[in-house]
C-alpha cells in the first residue's frame, strides 16, 4: 500500500504546498507589486482557488477517459508554467495570471481518485489519512519556510521552490507509481447534479467550502493584523506559525487515529467546526477591542497586549481546527461515491473547497478595504454555527461496510442488487466487492442471499 500511497500523497502534498507556501506572506509582499491594492491582493489570493473551482470536475472526468497518470501530468505541467510566470514578474496583474495558471493544474481530485482505485475501502481511510498527513506537513513546512525564504530571497523564491518540487513529482509519477488498476462494474452513470444536491454530498461539499474559506481568511488576516496592526516583527512571523503547527500536528495525529481507527470521523468534524466558531469569536473580540481602544480611549501598550493575546489564541485555535479536519475530510467524502464516480464526486468536493478559498480571499479583502474586519468575523461566527447544525445531519461514514469475495465464485448479482442496503458492487484485480449500509442490512443477510 505504501508504495502507491506515499508518492501520490507527495504529489498531492506538493500541489497544496504550492497554495500554502505563499499564503503566510502573500498579503504582505504583494503590496509592493505594481498596481496592487487591498482588493486586488484579496483577488490574487483567491484566483488560484477560482481556477481550481472551474477545472476540478473537468479534470476528474478527463481522468476517467484518458487515465489518471496522463491527467496528472497535464495538471503538473500547467502548474509549472504558472509558477515560472509568478516568479518572474513585479506586476500584480501578471502575478494574477500566474496564480490562475497554477490553479488550473487541478489534479487534487484525480490523485485522490487514483488512491481510491488502488486501495480497498478498509485500508482507504488509512491511505487518505496518510495523504492528509502529507497535506498537513506541506502546510506546516510552508508556514515556517515562507517567512524565512521570502525575507531573505524575496517572494519569487517561493515559486521557484514550487517549480522544483513539481518537477520531482513528475519523475515520481512515472518511475514509482504503479500502472493504473482496472475496475469492472455494472453501475449506470449518475447525473452530475446528484453530487450537488444529494444530502451527504451536499454536506461534505459545504464542509470543504467553509473550511477552505476560513483558511483563506486566516492567512489574509494573520500577517496583516500581527504586523501592520499589532506591530509584530515581520521576520519573526515564522515563530508563531511554527508553534501553531506543533499544536496542529498533535491535533492531526489525534484526528487520524480516532477518526478512522475508532470510527469517530463525524464527531471530529463536528468538534472542529466548534473550534472554528471559537476562532471567529476570538478574532472578532481581538480586532474589535483594538479598534475600540484606539478610537474611543487613549491607546496604551497594555490594551495592545490584550488584543495581541486574544488574536494569538485565535490563531492557535484555527490551526488546531484546520488540522483536525484535514486528515479525514477526503476519506469521508470518498465513501459516499460509487466506484465509477469517485473522480467526479471528489472533483465536485474539491471544487467547493476552492470556491471557499476564492470567496474567502475576496470577501476578507473587501472587509479590510472598507474597515469592516470585526463585523466580518462576527458574521463568520454565525455562519459557522449554521454549518455545525447542517453537519450534524451527515450520514455517519462508519456505517459503510464491505464484503470481499473470490473472483471465481459464481454469484447472481441481479438478486443481490435488489437487497435493501446494497450501495455498490464492483470487481478489482483481486476481489468482487460488495459495499453495504450496516444500518439497513448485515453481512450474514447478504451471504445468505448469495
Amino acid at each position: 500500500m505504501l508504495r502507491i500511497v506515499l508518492p501520490l500523497s507527495f504529489i498531492v502534498g506538493t500541489r497544496f504546498f504550492g497554495l500554502f507556501i505563499v499564503l503566510p506572506v502573500l498579503s504582505l509582499y504583494s503590496a509592493n507589486l505594481k498596481g496592487a491594492n487591498d482588493f486586488l491582493i484579496g483577488l490574487l489570493i483567491g484566483l488560484y482557488a477560482l481556477a481550481q473551482v472551474l477545472l476540478q470536475v473537468p479534470f476528474g472526468i478527463l481522468s476517467d477517459k484518458i487515465g489518471r497518470k496522463k491527467t496528472l501530468l497535464i495538471g503538473l505541467l500547467i502548474f509549472i508554467l504558472g509558477s515560472l510566470i509568478c516568479s518572474n514578474t513585479s506586476d500584480i496583474y501578471i502575478m494574477m495570471l500566474g496564480r490562475t495558471l497554477q490553479g488550473a493544474g487541478a489534479i487534487g481530485a484525480v490523485a485522490t481518485a487514483m488512491i481510491s482505485d488502488f486501495i480497498v475501502e478498509e485500508q482507504r481511510a488509512k491511505a487518505m489519512a496518510i495523504m492528509g498527513m502529507f497535506i498537513g506537513i506541506s502546510f506546516a513546512l510552508s508556514m515556517v519556510i515562507a517567512p524565512i525564504m521570502s525575507s531573505k530571497f524575496g517572494l519569487s523564491s517561493l515559486f521557484d521552490l514550487s517549480t522544483i518540487l513539481t518537477i520531482l513529482c513528475i519523475i515520481l509519477l512515472f518511475t514509482i507509481v504503479p500502472k493504473e488498476t482496472k475496475i469492472k462494474h455494472e453501475n449506470t452513470k449518475s447525473s452530475i447534479k446528484i453530487f450537488f444536491i444529494e444530502k451527504n454530498f451536499f454536506i461534505m461539499n459545504l464542509t470543504n467550502f467553509m473550511q477552505k474559506m476560513l483558511m483563506s481568511i486566516a492567512f489574509f488576516t494573520i500577517p496583516i493584523v500581527l504586523v501592520d496592526t499589532l506591530s509584530y516583527p515581520r521576520d519573526e512571523l515564522y515563530k508563531i506559525y511554527a508553534f501553531s503547527m506543533i499544536l496542529g500536528f498533535f491535533a492531526m495525529g489525534l484526528a487520524g487515529s480516532l477518526g478512522e481507527r475508532k470510527g469517530l470521523a463525524k464527531q471530529i468534524l463536528l468538534f472542529g467546526v466548534l473550534l472554528f466558531v471559537l476562532y471567529c469569536i476570538l478574532s472578532f473580540i481581538s480586532i474589535y477591542a483594538y479598534e475600540f481602544f484606539l478610537y474611543k480611549y487613549a491607546y496604551t501598550l497594555i490594551k495592545q497586549d490584550f488584543a495581541f493575546i486574544l488574536f494569538i489564541l485565535a490563531v492557535l485555535v484555527f490551526f488546531i481546527a484546520f488540522n483536525l479536519h484535514e486528515p479525514i475530510m477526503q476519506s469521508c467524502a470518498s465513501k459516499f461515491a460509487k466506484v465509477n464516480e469517485k473522480g467526479v464526486a471528489l472533483g465536485v468536493f474539491n471544487s467547493f473547497g476552492y470556491l471557499g478559498s476564492f470567496l474567502g480571499g475576496i470577501l476578507i479583502g473587501l472587509a479590510f478595504h472598507y474597515e469592516l474586519s470585526s463585523q466580518a468575523f462576527a458574521t463568520l461566527a454565525v455562519l459557522a454555527i449554521i454549518w455545525f447544525v447542517i453537519l450534524s445531519f451527515l450520514k455517519n461514514p462508519k456505517d459503510f461496510k464491505n464484503i470481499y469475495l473470490d473472483l471465481n465464485k459464481k454469484i447472481d448479482l441481479s438478486k443481490l442488487k435488489k437487497l435493501n442496503g446494497i450501495l455498490d458492487i464492483y470487481q478489482n484485480s483481486k476481489n468482487l466487492v460488495i459495499k453495504y449500509d450496516s444500518k439497513k442490512t448485515n453481512k450474514d443477510e447478504i451471504l445468505n442471499k448469495l
